[in-house]
């Protein structure tokens, strides 16, 4: 997604989070990403699957124009990303998607069913080879801080053929999280690796929402 977004003359910062950094928590997530902003305007900030969780502590930091929030986690006040799974009861969804869609529904976890079942092989190829740091367990323990969802517009976007964060299952987090209802695109958990394309003009479709053409 980012190279696509560059194409099209976006300027673009995906900071690597300290992930493997057994120190740092959400705030650590939220300075570094904040520190890569830098003295930015005019802000779109996307969040997919965890960084639900940092991207808001993100908005109340810095201005933000939107926040667009993709196959992402939604966090509540006072909850911990590691009780977020049961409290949402997510293993449950999972289970009874993997059920309706045929299958297993035990067994190890394999990213290539659950993550990369619709990326194009080369691009699995280039994922892989880069390989993947480990996600210490800090950040899931501690309370997340805000006291409610920060005063920025926010979007969601899910994914329909999502194995990890079922369609069904965000359709409901969602509207009860956020009283919202989510757009919808096609496409499995990650989207910037298997369409970007169609991503980017989701954002940018976004992004001209908030700039109404000027009244002559």
């Amino acid at each position: 997604m980012v190279p696509e977004l560059r194409a099209r003359g976006h300027d673009v910062v995906a900071p690597d989070l300290p992930c493997d950094d057994d120190s740092a928590g959400l705030s650590k997530y939220a300075d570094v990403v904040v520190d890569a902003i830098g003295d930015r305007t005019d802000l779109v900030v996307v969040a997919q699957s965890f960084a639900g969780f940092t991207a808001p502590l993100v908005c109340e930091r810095v201005a933000v124009d939107l926040l667009v929030m993709l196959a992402a986690m939604v966090p509540s006040p006072g909850e911990s990303p590691g009780d977020w799974w049961a409290n949402t009861g997510h293993a449950r969804a999972r289970r009874e998607q993997d059920e309706r869609d045929g299958r297993p529904t035990h067994g190890d976890f394999d990213v290539m069913v659950t993550f990369f079942h619709d990326v194009p092989p080369d691009v699995v190829s280039a994922a892989l080879a880069r390989g993947e740091r480990h996600q210490s367990g800090t950040p899931f323990q501690k309370p997340w801080p805000l006291r409610a969802w920060p005063d920025v517009p926010t979007r969601f976007l899910l994914c329909r053929n999502d194995r990890f964060f079922p369609a069904e299952f965000m359709r409901r987090v969602v509207k009860e999280r956020l009283g919202i209802t989510p757009d919808e695109m096609d496409g499995g958990h990650l989207p910037a690796l298997s369409r970007p394309k169609e991503l980017v003009d989701r954002l940018e479709a976004y992004r001209a929402e908030l700039r109404p053409p000027s009244v002559r």
